[in-house]
């Protein structure tokens, strides 16, 4: 008996000191660890779009709940998927990290040369927020009182509006081609490199319409620098309950959603991807982050990886099929 009580007090001892030397596992030092430095955030967009909208005020919490800081990359392009490459490309130390969307969905139909597989090369960990897509229109050039009478007026002058982009394949630019097919109408696509500028040009009248993420028009929507006349889906929106839903309006299968998830490169590991799991959720799960979200018109939809992997899967059919539907091209 002595004997025994003596071998767990030797290993306990043993333990201990392992611990306070730092010789434990590498794999328990990871998951007790992490983050011990800065996380860098790929963001395949410029500042100002509806993916930074949400990388910044997680990134704030982040920091607060941490201690450390992520450090946003944005890196626009090629409708993001510039950034994607980059992000697939980085080491896969459990410190980088890409906050894609919807558009990295549709890509893979849209460019047929990609430098990376999203299935493949990227790791599905969290999705962190989903808004509406929302019709905008520039108030002084596009001056109609409603829905109704916007759509009167693009059905009587077709090729007269043009509509911006974040570029050619993202969620802003089947939006716009879904509704053509939808109501029959021709609207000019305008590409940018990112839904900030192609919204400062909305802005500013040098183009006449956007179909945007609710996320990253709502304070211009609130300020009046630009008009809502439908938010997409089956019901309204919270935030903006004024706006009436596509559904209402005559267009019930009229449905798109932007929504922002996080990957890792292949290769990181799984320690570090729970951690980061759990801590992403804990950000977005913040008093502040929640007012952010609310603010946007946005929800966050708390699914584990497994379920963001297998929504994944269903938006990459889904838009693959708009796509050949609407013959949809890159400008």
């Amino acid at each position: 008996m002595t004997d025994q009580f003596n071998f767990r007090q030797r290993r306990d001892f043993l333990k201990a000191i392992a611990a306070a030397t730092g010789s434990l596992p590498l794999r328990a030092q990871a998951q007790s660890s992490w983050p011990s430095k800065p996380v860098n955030m790929v963001v395949p967009f410029p500042a100002g779009g509806g993916t930074d909208a949400f990388a910044r005020p997680m990134s704030a919490a982040f920091a607060k709940l941490t201690g450390k800081q992520m450090i946003i990359d944005n890196r626009g392009g090629a409708g993001g998927t510039l950034g994607a490459g980059i992000a697939a490309k980085s080491a896969p130390d459990g410190y980088n990290y890409f906050m894609g969307a919807v558009h990295h969905t549709i890509a893979p139909s849209m460019y047929p040369r990609l430098d990376y597989d999203l299935e493949r090369d990227l790791i599905p960990l969290i999705q962190v927020a989903s808004v509406p897509q929302v019709l905008v229109v520039n108030p002084k050039k596009v001056q109609v009182a409603d829905f109704k009478a916007f759509l009167d007026f693009v059905k009587k002058n077709p090729a007269r509006l043009n509509y911006g982009s974040a570029g050619g394949g993202t969620s802003h630019h089947l939006a716009g081609e879904l509704f053509k097919l939808q109501t029959k109408t021709f609207i000019t696509h305008i590409p940018y490199r990112g839904a900030g500028p192609a919204l400062q040009d909305l802005i500013a009248g040098n183009v006449d319409m956007m179909f945007d993420g609710l996320g990253s028009s709502a304070a211009h929507i609130k300020g009046g620098r630009i008009k809502a006349l439908m938010v997409s889906g089956a019901k309204r929106n919270a935030a903006f309950p004024d706006v009436p839903c596509s559904a209402e309006l005559g267009l019930p299968d009229y449905t798109v959603s932007t929504w922002y998830g996080v990957w890792a490169p292949k290769g990181t590991p799984s320690d570090a991807q729970a951690r980061a799991i759990e801590e992403f959720r804990r950000a977005c799960q913040t008093d502040e982050a929640k007012a952010v979200w609310a603010n946007q018109g946005a929800e966050f939809p708390n699914l584990t990886a497994g379920q963001f992997d297998a929504f994944i899967k269903k938006e990459l059919a889904k838009w693959s099929q708009v796509v050949k539907s609407s013959g949809a091209k890159l400008d």
